[in-house]
């Protein structure tokens, strides 16, 4: 009986807050892809290091890491729309100044600016997906939404590749236009949707005790494998793998990245179920050990075609992973107010962003590239131990008939 219940839960439509953000989502992740596939060659450009090129998509995570208490100190006293607008704003500009950096230093400085904005709209729209979701379609609107990154990531980076043949500053300034228009579109859409009531006496959920849950624990293992090895890694060091190890084109690196985004937009519409009816820990604890099989094996292919398949597990592997951990952080926050929670949950994977490309150019300058790919994997492999410990967050039927907070 219980599991019907949840399962009828689960079958609910979505609010409408989780669409609006997903949509911005997409508007946002085509962006991005266009300037993922091209960012580390535009920096070497600049006639630097691999530890100077990776130190560009460390200063972005670095930022993050820094600013990400304050947000969450920013989403107390101010609903999301605004955080969410501002972020976006600041991003654009950032990626206007990476366009027209005179060198390498202005490129840091822009890439560093752009880090903040993105702390306050990764934090805002996070937050309300918590606040509007009921608990037992966490996992789908975490895989939704993950989704709409994705299927933006898929097109992205290809068309980067050819705008990055036209000009290597247009996907930068494309970048910047489009960011723009998903700040309009939450503000006209989310500005006619009356925001959640946040109540002045609502419950805030303390950070100390929190971490000392093995579940949030899991959960941050997580995230920090993931920013270390899909945020970090794989932007930093694959589109120079592709270049460098395998000699091919600097658009190839651009399919590779939509072949992972594939493999992750592929599994996100049926792990999200798999996670609200089944449980987080399987979903989870499969997808990081796949995510690190792929990953330690990209450093010895010796192929296109093999990499592709590589790079289509490892996107596979993310997908199950993302949506279960996101779960995980929203069952633990439940009906409270965790601003300062979700920064902390954020920091985690910027963190793993912040050493993964840094460590990953520095093994690469004093050893080889199948060295610096082979500790990224067990990175990666490590968080298991944290998720063997962890106990299961699904919630009971009582739990799955309440709305969020």
């Amino acid at each position: 009986m219980a599991q019907t219940e949840i399962q009828k839960s689960a079958q609910a439509r979505l609010p409408r807050e989780v669409v609006v953000l997903v949509a911005a989502a997409f508007v946002v992740a085509i962006g991005y892809g266009l300037v993922a596939p091209v960012l580390p060659t535009y920096a070497a450009s600049f006639g630097v290091s691999h530890t100077a090129v990776s130190a560009i998509i460390s200063a972005f995570a670095l930022a993050r890491l820094v600013f990400a208490p304050a947000a969450g100190r920013l989403l107390r006293h101010l609903s999301e729309r605004p955080v969410y607008l501002t972020g976006l704003i600041i991003v654009s500009i950032s990626s206007a100044g990476i366009a027209f950096a005179p060198g390498y230093s202005g490129l840091l400085i822009a890439r560093t600016f752009g880090g903040i904005g993105s702390t306050l709209f990764t934090i805002s729209s996070f937050a309300l997906l918590v606040r509007v979701t009921p608990p037992a379609l966490r996992g789908r609107a975490s895989a939704m939404y993950s989704t709409g990154f994705l299927v933006g990531n898929i097109s992205g980076p290809v068309l980067g590749g050819l705008l990055a043949g036209w000009s290597i500053r247009a996907p930068f300034l494309s970048y910047a236009a489009l960011l723009l228009v998903a700040a309009a579109l939450v503000q006209v859409l989310l500005g006619r949707i009356p925001p959640p009531i946040r109540s002045l006496d609502a419950p805030t959920l303390a950070l100390r005790p929190t971490l000392r849950l093995p579940a949030f624990r899991a959960a941050m293992s997580a995230n920090f494998a993931v920013g270390w090895a899909v945020y970090g890694i794989r932007i930093a060091l694959i589109p120079l793998f592709v270049v460098q190890v395998l000699g091919a084109a600097p658009s190839t690196a651009g399919y590779a990245l939509t072949v992972f985004a594939i493999g992750n937009a592929l599994v996100l519409p049926f792990v999200g179920r798999w996670v609200d009816l089944a449980g987080r820990k399987p979903a989870a604890m499969i997808g990081i050990a796949v995510s690190a099989v792929a990953l330690g094996l990209i450093g010895v292919s010796g192929s296109i075609w093999q990499l592709m398949v590589l790079c289509f597990l490892g996107g596979i592997g993310s997908g199950l992973i993302t949506p279960a951990q996101q779960a995980v952080v929203a069952d633990v926050i439940g009906p409270h107010s965790g601003g300062s929670v979700l920064a902390a949950y954020q920091m985690t994977g910027d963190l793993g962003g912040v050493l993964g490309p840094l460590v990953a150019g520095a093994l690469v300058d004093l050893y080889n590239y199948e060295i610096a790919l082979g500790v990224a994997a067990a990175v990666v492999a490590a968080t298991l131990a944290f998720w063997v410990r962890a106990p299961e967050t699904l919630p009971t039927r009582e739990q799955s008939a309440r709305p969020g907070r």
